[in-house]
């Protein structure tokens, strides 16, 4: 199940390019109680497209996102932990090395991330990257830095601060850090590589046809184009692990999400 459904991706869009229901209506050349049925999940696939393209947003992927399902992009070696948080859910990403592994984020709670990784793993993570400083990826760090785990990520959240372009080695992965802030500043997202496929930990910079909410429309600016910037050197096969929602592929991403 996708994390965002058009609704929300329609109004990341407005609150991104700071418009309103009416403004998009004449910007579309459509009538506005057609835009007030799609703010209300009610899809009308060619006023979806009117919409997507006044807001600059792909107008095919607008028009088929209700029905878009990312493809099976699972990779031997990388679990997921979905953990609840305020009603929805927060990813956790595991991923094996040959002399142990290493997390993505750390989740909300330490109980339920304690719990739901020791089905996976025994022993504690010897690694932890983290994404950005919101609540739900962080809540559980300060346990994971207390067992021992090394703490990899943006300055001001991380013993071991790491700079875009900054790399770390842990056991057959190499783990490279880019910038991939706008939803948060700092954000950083991890290329892995020394797995089947090359992989990009995302954050909440983006999920499977969506992106993360801006708080400004700098802010959304600035994540577009941060996001083009690292997605556009990557080969289509690379894994996606977002914040939120189910992993993803790049190749799909490119051409079914409306932000891209």
């Amino acid at each position: 199940m996708l994390e965002d459904d058009f609704c929300d991706v329609l109004r990341k869009a407005l609150a991104g390019r700071g418009m309103t229901p009416d403004s998009l209506a004449a910007a579309a050349g459509i009538e506005i109680d057609r835009i007030q049925r799609l703010m209300r999940g009610d899809v009308d696939p060619e006023a979806a497209a009117a919409a997507g393209s006044a807001l600059g947003l792909d107008p095919d992927a607008c028009r088929k996102h209700p029905s878009y399902q990312p493809p099976d992009a699972e990779v031997a070696g990388i679990t997921r932990l979905e953990l609840p948080f305020a009603g929805g859910s927060v990813n956790v990403w595991c991923i094996a090395c040959d002399d142990g592994f290493v997390v993505f984020d750390a989740g909300f709670d330490v109980d339920e991330c304690h719990a739901a990784l020791h089905q996976v793993r025994p022993d504690p993570p010897q690694h932890v990257f983290v994404t950005h400083g919101h609540r739900d990826h962080t809540g559980a760090l300060a346990d994971w830095s207390r067992l021992g785990a090394v703490i990899h990520g943006p300055a001001g959240i991380a013993a071991s601060v790491m700079q875009p372009g900054d790399a770390r080695t842990c056991g057959s992965l190499v783990i490279t850090a880019c910038d991939l802030s706008g939803h948060a500043s700092p954000a950083l997202g991890y290329l892995v590589s020394g797995l089947d496929v090359p992989v990009l930990v995302t954050g909440d910079a983006m999920f499977a046809g969506s992106i993360g909410g801006c708080a400004t429309p700098a802010a959304y600016r600035h994540a577009l184009e941060r996001l083009r910037a690292v997605l556009a050197p990557l080969p289509g096969e690379t894994v996606l692990l977002p914040g939120h929602g189910p992993p993803t592929t790049l190749e799909a991403e490119r051409r079914a999400n409306p932000f891209l």
